[in-house]
């Protein structure tokens, strides 16, 4: 389902006519106003026709001559700049529709992206969220193991895509947002060794991560798009390179003060290279190189153009060296702030009763069961306004966590959280509330802080960042309640 600007629900195809519509009536206003031209037109002959009479008909007197033909060449003046000033404020106006279509065009078109966003993302929910589930069966058979790696790697390269659409999206009409949260440099690092690792191994190639000593620690920066730039170039960097070959992610840290730090990621590879007419637009959107041993590669054109743009963003650089088939070089650096005090501690979901409110089943039966492996439990709420009743008729403390989805029938996550941080509980202010939602976009982003809640994670639900991102929250919740 689209969403119109409007917020109803349902998108209407009125919205462009209307943009029409407005540029057309302010062309057909001006065709009338126009007329207020002709006054000078009027004076003029008027002035003119005075002058002839008193030269042909009356005796001949200078100064009503001179007043009269003054007069003339005033009026005429005057109408070659209300001409001009007519025309510029005509264009500013007809600038001014074409900008308003132009916006309404750009959140039609934001709102369309947001719902088959959403609407791409929940079923491929499902089937990475099965497909992770059975891979933590022990009892796989190998080749099973392989096909279903292999289905999981290829919906992972799905969702890149889908997301670097949507990043390129936000940075053209400007909806792209940054943040500054607090993470852990090695966490970070170990879930992209993971992902690269297993692309490696897919294909026989040798994967190695090296990190300078000292670089390791807490940081604050935006996690997520880190992990998005990295992650990028370690696909590329895997994809273009073949056995027996090697990957490299090196990470390394230049102390700028006590506090702002660059941390260095650079990605190396023995692959086949870049030709050095190319290599100046490999950050251009919508270009590949053609022919040669890329050609059967594919790929999208846009991953390293959203990885620029993202890294700028980030206040960073992106640098790229290669040589043809020798291999490529690319090194990023982000200014990052060094945190020095002790984050709060995760805790164990052993015996923790997680709600869940989620309108598709088997989205919530894939989250359940992922918590089940950890030895939580929990509730499901299938309509927001369940979520929020279930809530405020518990006692304090029953539940150590909400994940909400956004879009549900009745009453959507956004205004099922502010019912529970409204709600009288002692608990309503404390209780985690985490966005679990196939809206990813930035706006989405703001839309689920406003309403109160604590962190968004994007569906597909990768399950070690929903572990967590559960532990860190409940953690700072139980270390609160102690202070």
């Amino acid at each position: 389902m689209l969403l119109a600007p409007n917020g109803s629900g349902n998108y209407s195809p009125k919205s462009h006519p209307e943009c029409f519509a407005r540029s057309v009536a302010a062309e057909r206003g001006w065709q009338k106003d126009k007329r207020v031209l002709y006054i000078p037109v009027v004076l003029v002959i008027s002035f003119l026709l005075g002058y002839l009479g008193v030269g042909i008909f009356g005796s001949p007197d200078l100064l009503v001559a001179g007043i009269l033909f003054g007069g003339s060449i005033f009026v005429f003046v005057m109408y070659l700049l209300l001409t001009r000033i007519t025309r510029l404020v005509k264009e500013h106006e007809q600038l001014e529709a074409k900008m308003k279509t132009a916006e309404e065009s750009a959140r039609a078109k934001n709102f369309f992206l947001s719902g088959i966003s959403h609407e791409m993302r929940t079923p491929m929910n499902v089937m990475i969220g099965l497909n992770d589930l059975a891979l933590k069966d022990p009892g796989l058979a190998p080749e099973t193991r392989d096909r279903l790696e292999k289905l999981g790697g290829s919906a992972q390269l799905l969702l890149g895509l889908i997301n670097n659409v949507i990043d390129m999206n936000s940075i053209g009409s400007n909806e792209f947002v940054t943040r500054s949260e607090e993470f852990s440099l090695p966490h970070t690092v170990s879930q992209l060794n993971a992902v690269a690792g297993a692309m490696c191994a897919e294909k026989s190639l040798t994967y190695r991560c090296t990190v300078a000593e000292g670089t390791g620690g807490s940081y604050k920066g935006d996690e997520k798009r880190i992990q998005q730039i990295l992650m990028n170039l370690l696909s590329n960097a895997v994809k273009y390179t073949n056995a027996p070959g090697e990957v490299e992610l090196s990470v390394s840290s230049d102390c700028g003060d006590m506090r702002v730090e660059v941390l260095t990621f650079t990605v190396r590879d023995t692959g086949v290279g870049i030709d050095p007419d190319f290599l100046p637009r490999i950050f251009e959107v919508f270009t590949r190189e053609d022919g040669g041993s890329t050609a059967s590669q594919g790929g999208s054109g846009i991953g390293l153009a959203v990885t620029k743009n993202i890294t700028e963003m980030l206040g960073g650089t992106i640098t790229a060296e290669s040589e043809k088939n020798k291999g490529s070089v690319f090194t990023v650096t982000l200014p990052v702030t060094r945190v020095r005090n002790e984050a709060a501690p995760e805790v164990s979901l052993e015996g923790r009763r997680i709600l869940i409110a989620e309108d598709v089943a088997e989205n919530a039966e894939i989250v359940a069961d992922l918590l089940e492996l950890e030895g939580a439990e929990s509730e499901h709420a299938e309509k927001g306004r369940i979520a929020a009743e279930m809530f405020k008729s518990s006692r304090p403390g029953y539940y150590d966590a909400v994940l909400m989805d956004l879009r549900m029938p009745e009453m959507d996550g956004l205004a099922a959280a502010r019912e529970i941080r409204a709600s009288a509980s002692s608990d309503a202010a404390a209780i985690p509330i985490i966005a679990l939602t196939a809206n990813a976009l930035e706006s989405d982003i703001r839309d689920t802080r406003a309403a109160g809640m604590n962190t968004h994670l994007p569906k597909p639900v990768d399950a070690d960042k929903l572990y967590s991102t559960l532990k860190a929250a409940i953690g700072r919740r139980e270390s609160e309640r102690r202070s």
